[in-house]
């Protein structure tokens, strides 16, 4: 039975038990400790590199996931009850949720259709809107480096200092990719990354947050470590949160950072080897960098299928619930009540996921847009149709560092044997 082909999964160096046994030997089996200082560090000197151009200065604190870089960027900027945060429309939860934890409301900022990232004229209308509406202006914008692919953080970056907004970048996705050749996360007030089981490096659970001076990254640690003051016993004067990254996963981190270079390269491999075998096939399209600029890290390797592009099975697509877990999210609890909702992919990519699925190769479609999803039902949202129809036409296909060239010949076979002729 040929093997199962995930989407992404990490794929260790060889050093990583290295650093993890040190943990134990010397009983720094916690949070903190000198495998998080050793990972905070090479990151630093892998995020500020900068090509043709002397390295930055920004700082990186580790934390306990990605999630949580967002979070305690955005209690930094002041985001509290009451206030409003635009975010692009066109990501995964983790960009929005943590606003709500803050008792503010999400904005949601769809995306122009070059990079699939946020708009940064419709961002500009947002802002003007938001501040004619409520007399105030948003605490900040999340811009989402969607699948790897840079935002137009110039652009994005023009209309946030013209109304004084600080920028959250969610590079999570983004880890390596650059823009006009400097690493994403290291152009706004703060940047995340993470380094979940999924991600181009991973320290199985896991994230960090870019800082702009030492003073911003002392900040976060107060409020990373429950916000302890300085006294011989526990003082707290302010809310704070358990989110230090702990000295195990940061083990990990550090001997997956022996290997990053090798990852993003092998990523970028696999999208010229999609982009070549899928060129005859009428009715998909891959994304690919739209200019020099971009120079996408293809976290996963996308592409869109025409409305038109049949596929086999697909009079059967959503004829049932589906039963456990899709598209790798094993933690899924809650059965769906019915087999369709009212924005959901088009017929021809679930009948290929479907197909991909029977295959042993794990697919899924684009992020369902924020504002289309029930949660987000009552927040403000300024659209102009881009994201849904993406959504509707998107799927994800394998792009690992376990994903070999004959893994990428086999699905593209296997893609080629669903469309019907």
């Amino acid at each position: 039975m040929k093997k199962r082909i995930y989407l992404c999964l990490a794929h260790m160096s060889g050093r990583e038990m290295e650093f993890i046994q040190d943990a134990f030997d010397t009983n720094w089996v916690v949070p903190m400790g000198p495998n998080v200082n050793g990972f905070e560090e090479d990151l630093e000197k892998f995020i500020n590199r900068r090509e043709g151009a002397t390295p930055l200065k920004k700082s990186v604190v580790g934390l306990s996931a990605g999630t949580a870089a967002v979070h305690l960027a955005l209690l930094a900027c002041g985001v509290g009850r009451g206030d409003e945060v635009i975010v692009q429309s066109f990501t995964f939860c983790a960009s929005s949720h943590p606003v709500t934890y803050l008792g503010a409301t999400p904005v949601f900022v769809d995306s122009e259709p070059e990079t699939w990232n946020m708009d940064p004229d419709l961002l500009d209308e947002a802002i003007c809107d938001r501040i004619a509406k409520t007399g105030r202006k948003p605490k900040a914008i999340v811009p989402v480096a969607l699948y790897g692919m840079p935002y137009r953080i110039d652009r994005i970056m023009e209309v946030a200092a013209r109304y004084d907004i600080p920028v959250v970048e969610d590079a999570a996705e983004g880890f390596g990719s650059r823009y006009r050749g400097q690493m994403l996360g290291t152009f706004g007030k703060y940047g995340v990354l993470s380094f979940n089981g999924n991600k181009m490096i991973t320290t199985s659970g896991g994230g960090a947050l870019v800082c702009e001076t030492a003073a911003d990254k002392n900040k976060i640690l107060f409020y990373a470590t429950q916000a302890r003051e300085s006294y011989p016993y526990y003082q707290h004067e302010q809310i704070g949160y358990n989110y230090r990254m702990s000295n195990i996963c940061a083990g990990i981190g550090r001997g997956q950072m022996t290997v990053v270079d090798e990852h993003i390269a092998h990523h970028k491999h696999v999208q010229e080897l999609y982009c070549e075998w899928l060129a005859g096939v009428p009715g998909i399209e891959m994304h690919t960098n739209p200019d020099a600029d971009c120079d996408a890290n293809f976290w996963l390797c996308t592409a869109t299928l025409a409305p038109e592009l049949r596929i086999k099975g697909q009079d059967e697509a959503y004829a049932r619930v589906v039963a456990g877990a899709v598209g790798g999210a094993a933690s899924v609890t809650h059965a769906a009540a019915t087999p369709t909702t009212d924005c959901q992919p088009n017929a021809n990519v679930e009948a290929l996921r479907v197909a991909l699925d029977a295959a042993g190769i794990e697919a899924r479609p684009l992020w369902k847009p924020m504002h289309r999803q029930p949660v987000y039902a009552s927040a403000p949202s300024y659209v102009n149709g881009v994201s849904e129809r993406l959504f509707s036409m998107g799927i994800c296909l394998p792009a690992g560092p376990c994903v070999s060239d004959d893994d990428v010949r086999y699905i593209v076979s296997q893609i080629k044997a669903a469309v019907e002729a």
